[in-house]
């Protein structure tokens, strides 16, 4: 199968479902990863860290084993004054990627920028728009998803989880490359409390670990 990952930041693919990227290279599917907005530091750019980012996400792909890696370079934090950009260039994607399964952010996150892919993804996998595409699935993203204020968006109430308790270990290695993004236990982006949040998903469906995702569209 062809897999397309759609994540707004860099780090938000591994964050989000680093551990089905590798479940699908395991399985030898074909996974592509395009990566929407580039990275402000302190509410300013810096090409110097933008380029090392760029550098930490190519580190994780390799340890993931995926195939292409993508960056679309829109504006980190104001995404959303770019949405019509956002909608022209995933379409491009999807459209030279041709995937069966989508992976993208959840809409009810309290990322601003997350919100917006969501949004777009929707808008490019709308009926009849991408009918390559058989399943869509959205992802958490520590310290985003779980931090939405109530009534800030609908809560994220998973409906799909993957096993990924082969790749566990090959996730948190991934995240390690993104030393600028990881934080120090307790924060919900340290090593222990996402090992702990793929321990809790995968005991909610009585497995070691796993990534919850809520299933926004699949064709039978």
């Amino acid at each position: 199968m062809n897999v397309l990952v759609v994540a707004p930041h860099m780090d938000d693919e591994v964050l989000g479902c680093g551990g089905s990227i590798a479940r699908h290279v395991e399985a030898g599917d074909n996974v592509q990863v395009c990566v929407v907005c580039n990275r402000s530091y302190g509410h300013t750019y810096d090409s110097v860290s933008i380029a090392a980012e760029k550098q930490s996400a190519e580190k994780a792909r390799l340890i993931l084993g995926y195939h292409g890696l993508q960056f679309l370079d829109l504006p980190d934090e104001k995404l959303y004054a770019h949405l019509q950009e956002a909608i022209t260039a995933i379409e491009q994607v999807v459209a030279n990627t041709q995937p069966n399964i989508v992976y993208t952010a959840f809409g009810g996150d309290l990322h601003q920028d997350h919100r917006t892919v969501a949004h777009a993804v929707s808008i490019v996998l709308r009926a009849g728009a991408a009918p390559s595409v058989k399943r869509a699935l959205a992802f958490e993203v520590p310290s985003g998803t779980d931090q939405a204020l109530p009534g800030d968006g609908q809560p994220f109430t998973p409906s799909v989880f993957i096993d990924i308790g082969a790749q566990l270990e090959r996730k948190i290695a991934a995240m390690e490359v993104y030393t600028r993004e990881m934080r120090e236990f307790p924060h919900p982006r340290s090593l222990e409390m996402l090992t702990a949040k793929a321990r809790t998903r995968g005991a909610q469906v009585a497995l070691g670990a796993a990534e919850a995702f809520v299933l926004l569209k699949e064709i039978v």
